[in-house]
């Protein structure tokens, strides 16, 4: 029996079709890949903004701190813009600290700079120093001397302080714990001078 004509020529065109459909295909393809944007390195997303070669240089942390227990059970944490290690501690940049005694009275301090002096124990804030005591005092001084063993936080030099009663000047500035089982006090000494002002 004869295939028609008609029928052949479909077949025909058929088997042409699956051998350029997929020739066509892969023609197509490879000019995507031919004829794509090329890749710029320096377009990249940027994964860190950091200076590799300067942190190697000069080792800093940002968004820094620490935390620590004393003795008595006063907790102390101290936040910082930047730290860097030293040989005898450690130094901290714009520093936001608490100091928090067992019987929940809060002690804020705050300070531009900040060394830390692991033989000694001692924090050391300086630069703009201030420490604002729970019962409302806000003390100013040239620095503050900051135990990490004990609760003791002692002015370098003399301070200026407003509070409820009005402003006050005095020749050092001592908070600490009085006696085994004192309460904690904020002591004022040497030429103290108040100026009323019962309004404030």
């Amino acid at each position: 029996m004869a295939i028609p004509r008609r029928d052949l020529w479909h077949t025909r065109l058929v088997s042409v079709l699956k051998v350029l459909l997929p020739l066509i295909a892969l023609v197509l393809l490879s000019t995507l890949f031919l004829f794509s944007r090329k890749i710029n390195p320096e377009d990249a997303i940027p994964y860190a903004t950091v200076d590799v070669a300067d942190r190697l240089r000069d080792p800093k942390m940002t968004d820094a701190g620490f935390a620590g227990m004393t003795s008595d059970g006063a907790s102390l944490t101290v936040t910082a813009n930047e730290a860097k290690p030293t040989a005898a501690g450690g130094t901290m940049k714009r520093v936001l600290g608490t100091l928090q005694t067992p019987d929940g009275a809060k002690t804020e301090l705050v300070s531009n700079d900040l060394a830390l002096d692991t033989a000694t124990k001692v924090i050391e804030l300086s630069n703009g120093a201030e420490l604002q005591s729970p019962t409302g005092y806000l003390v100013q001084a040239q620095g503050f001397g900051v135990a990490t063993a004990n609760t003791r936080v002692e002015s370098r030099g003399p301070i200026n302080a407003t509070g409820p009663g009005g402003q006050l000047t005095a020749d050092h500035m001592l908070l600490s714990k009085q006696g085994g089982a004192g309460p904690y006090l904020l002591v004022f000494n040497g030429k103290v001078r108040l100026l009323y002002q019962p309004n404030r």
